[in-house]
């Protein structure tokens, strides 16, 4: 993997961060140059063969920001995502106001054009077969999102998924969503999943799969596959628990042959190295830990045998089986305008 004379390597970048705020406003934070050394990894969208980048960007919890509140740390999220090759984006109107945050700053910078937003539906209706709710709430979302036409539109958690996914397929029929996609981050459900991917209705799903949880390798991954639906995954960090057991450990010697070098980067590439996997998701409300994340976007892919090594060695570290037993995003409190029941 080339690298720009001017910086050895990534983590160097992160030190340059240290004056980010005051860089940021020059516009002179050196990432463009560094994206354009490398090639971004692609993967094409099945049912279509469109490519988007392998790394995306979430906001749940971080993009919803109390009104009235600093939001700088976002605008420089969403300008270094799109300079270091970043597109997909993926919100929710359940996420407080994370659609408010994309959709100021995409227009703001004048990206919207280039960025795929993932959105979703939450709704159930009056009645069995009222739409009026999930109607009035996609025109908020394009309202707050300023854009028309969304590219991925989803039943959130499969929430009256029936219902819904026929008015996504009447919504499609009229151009007001390029694919039709379905969320749910519970095992439990995978089956549903698997039923639904299966049907045929389905472009893409996102769910979650990680180094720690691998419940969707069973059957689900290889049935988007065999049914061409593309794959998004979310909670890539397990809501940021799978960094305390790595806290203070280095990362193995091995991981040096595949240029990585944080364990953010580890855990991404191993999730996109699945080759069923078409984008993961991660969010983040720190400017430098984006660039972290994104640097799983380029250079090599742990082959099978490299990925198993990767999960055979984490799981071997102190703690891990108590990962998940820890409160979602440790030592955390984003503040924002949701207040989630984590206990």
């Amino acid at each position: 993997m080339s690298r720009p004379e001017f910086l050895t390597t990534r983590r160097d970048l992160l030190r340059s961060t240290a004056t980010l705020a005051a860089v940021a406003v020059a516009g002179q934070f050196p990432i463009k140059a560094i994206a354009q050394e490398r090639s971004a990894i692609m993967r094409p969208i099945p049912k279509t063969g469109e490519m988007i980048p392998a790394v995306g960007l979430g906001t749940f919890e971080t993009f919803d920001i109390m009104p009235g509140e600093p939001r700088d740390n976002i605008r420089e999220i969403i300008r270094s995502f799109h300079q270091m090759g970043g597109r997909v984006i993926d919100t929710s109107p359940l996420y407080g106001m994370s659609e408010v945050s994309v959709g100021d700053f995409v227009t703001e910078l004048g990206i919207a054009d280039d960025i795929f937003v993932t959105n979703k539906t939450w709704t159930t209706g009056e009645y069995l077969s009222d739409n009026s709710h999930s109607e009035a709430q996609f025109l908020r979302s394009r309202e707050r999102l300023w854009r028309s036409r969304m590219d991925v539109q989803q039943v959130h958690s499969l929430e009256n998924h029936d219902q819904v996914l026929h008015l996504l397929r009447q919504w499609k029929e009229e151009g007001l969503i390029r694919y039709i996609g379905a969320t749910q981050w519970s095992a439990e459900y995978y089956d549903t999943m698997e039923r639904l991917v299966a049907g045929g209705t389905l472009d893409f799903v996102q769910i979650a799969y990680t180094i720690h949880t691998r419940a969707a390798e069973k059957r689900l991954l290889q049935a988007c596959a065999d049914n061409g639906v593309a794959v998004q995954v979310n909670i890539p960090f397990e809501k940021a628990r799978l960094f305390t057991p790595v806290a203070e450990q280095p990362l193995p010697s091995f991981a040096a042959e595949l240029g990585i070098e944080s364990w953010a980067e580890y855990f991404l590439k191993f999730i996109i190295s699945h080759p069923n996997v078409t984008v993961v998701i991660p969010a983040t409300s720190n400017p430098e830990h984006l660039v972290d994340n994104m640097g799983a976007l380029f250079g090599e892919l742990p082959d099978r045998s490299m990925r198993e090594r990767m999960a055979e060695y984490y799981t071997s570290l102190p703690g891990v089986s108590d990962a998940l037993r820890q409160p979602p995003y440790p030592g955390k409190n984003y503040g924002g305008v949701v207040k989630w029941p984590f206990a």
